[in-house]
């Protein structure tokens, strides 16, 4: 019992610390270098139009297709 209790007690302690320094350094969060794209999938989107970065990587595959097409 003493061993969930000291684990649940450090996990506390290290939310709380998070969260302290989240509130100090008054930064947005910010996802990871990484993430879905990273392994090759592609992330899916439910807007009705894409994010400006989505549409310039769109733009740039059809202007690709159109060169090779040619």
């Amino acid at each position: 019992m003493s061993t969930i209790l000291l684990t649940f007690g450090l996990f506390l302690l290290i939310i709380l610390g998070m969260s302290v320094g989240y509130i100090f350094s008054k930064r947005s969060i910010k996802g990871s270098c990484g993430g879905i794209t990273a392994l090759g999938m592609k992330k899916m989107c439910d807007c009705e139009t894409p994010c400006d970065t989505l549409q310039q990587k769109l733009d740039r595959e059809a202007s690709e297709k159109i060169t090779v097409d040619q």
